[in-house]
């Protein structure tokens, strides 16, 4: 469905941490990652990076806000 269950979320893969992510209940197949999140609006809110296995196939995004930041990197004015 795509629903959002949970935002904010600190995560800790590997070594690495990660902060504000948006836990969603969206189909997250590997090699997906890197998709929009894409809310009933077709706004992009989040970018798909990973899913828990483990825990119930749970998606997780990195939100769009802590993004914003870093997008003029990939594109050109």
């Amino acid at each position: 469905m795509g629903i959002i269950s949970a935002k904010n979320r600190r995560l800790q893969v590997s070594r690495r941490a990660y902060e504000e992510i948006l836990q969603t209940d969206a189909a997250i197949n590997p090699g997906n990652s890197g998709g929009p999140l894409i809310n009933l609006y077709g706004e992009v809110i989040g970018v798909n990076a990973f899913i828990i296995q483990s825990s119930q196939s749970l998606g997780f995004a990195i939100g769009i806000d802590s993004l914003k930041p870093h997008l003029h990197k990939f594109f050109r004015e």
